[in-house]
């Protein structure tokens, strides 16, 4: 059985609090990726995506120069840990709405990041959302 270790990314790119929106823009573009875990210290403090600063700041007129990743970040995270299944992750994100869910070790050290489409390519490569999931990004 495929264990969240074999298809997380443990690359994970934290930022603090204070982090503007802006900045956090730019990192997300310059990594090519959609997420960015909050934290000021021992272990993750919130999640910010790109789909947070749109709904949550651009849409509403707050300037990206000065509004801070705190002050929109998801503060209530859905983990696992490293050795839980790929199937029981993928149970967690439909339980809870998530696209993404955080891995972390018992002591809440942070260690990697699922997402749905690192779940549909393990779990049905060849489904449409594994094979979109492969897919090279259009830049």
């Amino acid at each position: 059985m495929q264990t969240v270790r074999d298809v997380m990314t443990s690359h994970v790119v934290t930022l603090p609090r204070e982090t503007t929106l802006a900045e956090a823009a730019r990192t997300m573009r310059e990594q090519d990726i959609g997420d960015i875990v909050v934290s000021d210290g021992a272990g993750p403090d919130g999640l910010v995506t790109d789909r947070d600063i749109v709904v949550r700041a651009v849409a509403e007129q707050r300037d990206p120069a000065t509004t801070t990743i705190g002050e929109i970040l998801t503060p209530d995270l859905v983990t696992v840990r490293p050795d839980d299944t790929v199937q029981s992750a993928a149970l967690l994100m439909r339980d809870y709405a998530v696209r993404r869910v955080l891995v972390c070790e018992e002591d809440q050290t942070l260690v990697g990041i699922v997402s749905i489409g690192d779940l549909a390519e393990a779990i049905d490569p060849e489904s449409v959302l594994g094979g979109i999931s492969r897919a090279a990004p259009n830049n």
